[in-house]
């Protein structure tokens, strides 16, 4: 492992404010290996990706950055970054192989000693429920279209809580359930890659439910106050242009990207527009008296995941081999290029949307608190002939989405800490290994830990609590 060194910057400062949050985010199968050990059984994401076509290359989660075996080194990594916090995932096919029963101590145990090494080297542990590993035996059942998962989610939510909650004070229910539903049951470019846009729109709800049921679950066991939130990939939706026909396509857009969500967690209520956009696909009968009202469990903060804008013109979309993620826009919109610089992943560098997103969540939800819990780039960088890793335009990336984040808390949000993703390259999901958005480079032959100049420079915004300038 090599030893990180904050590089020492010039100049005036952006200073954030005393106390914020400067961690890194990580998840489970992303980055643990070590996939059939100690009792840990396969979930979705073994599934999908022994499916021929499925990931890129044929690439599976089976050792990862084998982080399960070499988790010592990587907090070493994050002491030596001086990380505040750190956001990691719990396994839950680790913890509780089937989706239901009794917990396998085992799994348990690895997320004991994780969370007890975090606390050792001054680092607060920030434990994510679900980051997509649905038990296998759970999506034979039915999946998150069936009703049954939702109460399996709390059942499980509570076993985690009753094992770590006396270590663990920040918790996130669920990571993302936008690409859960819709990559994974519209489109299918995820796990469990089914394609069918009505059953979407019931893992919708019925993840918003998981997610209400697991924030009552989680307040009845954890043995001292606790800060539990919800992660969102809330979408900064901009329309091509200010004619009504494209104002309207991205109002659609919206509604079945963040207010399907966002409505029913903080509002008790489904948005009425979605229910009329989407009446041809689904009649919303499985959402039961009580539904809303559960889902609507009070939050203490909401996580914002962010990577790019997304332009959206009326008009159908460009031809694609794959089903459209949008039940309800689909046909109806179609997806404009933003202009400027890309990433790897060709999206989009616009750290205005992440200003957008926090401004419009602050002025919509006041008083709820706000965390970046993902922001980050992939590059393609690699380990020259001395063993450095050259990243400058991820240093770039994160420079200007922090001073995104800076602006937006001098205009009143109250974001109160940033996770930058990700503290190592990883199993990048359909992508497998040919995407990399760590801070610390991973050789996958050798498991060699590197970090990249981005990690060096990080260290020094964490050292002065702010950005150079």
């Amino acid at each position: 492992m090599n030893t990180v060194q904050a590089r020492p910057e010039a100049g005036t400062t952006l200073s954030f404010p005393a106390g914020f949050r400067w961690g890194a985010a990580t998840a489970a199968y992303q980055i643990e290996g070590a996939a059939a050990e100690d009792g840990r059984t396969p979930s979705i994401w073994d599934a999908f990706s022994r499916v021929p076509g499925r990931v890129r290359n044929g690439d599976t989660g089976d050792i990862a950055a084998d982080h399960y075996h070499r988790m010592p080194e990587d907090i070493a990594l994050m002491r030596v970054l001086g990380l505040t916090d750190y956001r990691f995932s719990v396994g839950w096919p680790r913890v509780q192989p089937t989706g239901r029963g009794p917990a396998n101590q085992k799994g348990l145990d690895f997320y004991r000693r994780l969370v007890d090494d975090l606390l050792n080297a001054g680092i607060r542990p920030v434990a994510t429920l679900y980051h997509w590993d649905l038990p296998q035996e759970l999506e034979d059942a039915g999946g998150w279209p069936h009703r049954d998962t939702a109460e399996r989610f709390a059942d499980y939510a509570a076993l985690v809580a009753e094992a770590l909650g006396d270590r663990v004070a920040t918790w996130t229910t669920l990571n993302e359930p936008w690409c859960a539903a819709f990559l994974g049951y519209a489109s299918g470019v995820h796990a469990p890659g089914r394609t069918d846009p009505a059953a979407a729109l019931r893992a919708a709800h019925h993840l918003n439910l998981a997610h209400g049921w697991a924030v009552a679950a989680l307040r009845a066991v954890l043995p001292r106050p606790a800060e539990i939130s919800l992660t969102l990939n809330v979408h900064a939706v901009r329309p091509y242009s200010d004619a009504p026909h494209d104002v309207a396509a991205a109002r659609r857009v919206d509604a079945v990207g963040n207010r399907i969500f966002l409505d029913p967690v903080f509002h008790g209520r489904l948005p009425t527009d979605l229910v009329e956009d989407t009446a041809g696909i689904t009649d919303w009968s499985y959402v039961r008296d009580g539904d809303l009202r559960a889902a609507s469990a009070p939050v203490d903060s909401l996580g914002v995941n962010y990577y790019s804008p997304a332009v959206v013109a009326a008009g159908p979309p460009e031809p694609s081999a794959e089903p459209s993620p949008w039940p309800g826009a689909a046909g109806q919109v179609r997806f404009v290029p933003a202009p400027g610089p890309r990433t790897a992943m060709d999206w989009p560098v616009d750290a205005e949307g992440l200003y957008e997103v926090l401004t419009r969540l602050s002025g919509e939800l006041p008083g709820t608190p706000l965390l970046v819990t993902e922001n980050g780039a992939a590059y393609d960088d690699y380990a020259d002939p001395s063993g450095a890793v050259h990243d400058p335009e991820r240093v770039a990336y994160v420079d200007a989405h922090l001073g995104a984040v800076h602006r937006a808390i001098g205009a009143g949000a109250d974001v109160r800490g940033y996770f930058l993703w990700s503290l190592l390259d990883n199993f990048e999901w359909a992508y497998g290994y040919g995407k990399r958005f760590g801070i610390v480079h991973v050789d996958f032959a050798s498991q060699r830990r590197t970090p990249k100049d981005s990690a060096r420079w990080y260290a020094g915004v964490i050292a002065r609590g702010g950005l150079a300038r």
